[in-house]
């Protein structure tokens, strides 16, 4: 199974975050939608989840 990645440097904010999450899509989803409502002010809404889930990214492997 591919692993998932949201990364916060990939979107602008005021804070400049940093923050990587990686694992299996549904745990990605879980942990990016609480780091959005804790830490960015987001509101927890299935619209935000859907557009979280949109921008997760395979990731890459060293080989």
């Amino acid at each position: 199974m591919t692993r998932k990645i949201a990364d916060c440097r990939k979107h602008p904010s005021v804070t400049n975050c940093s923050l990587t999450i990686a694992g299996e899509e549904e745990e990605v989803v879980r942990a990016a939608t609480e780091h959005a409502v804790s830490v960015h002010e987001h509101a927890d809404s299935p619209e935000l989840r859907e557009q979280i889930r949109a921008s997760l990214e395979d990731e890459k492997v060293d080989a």
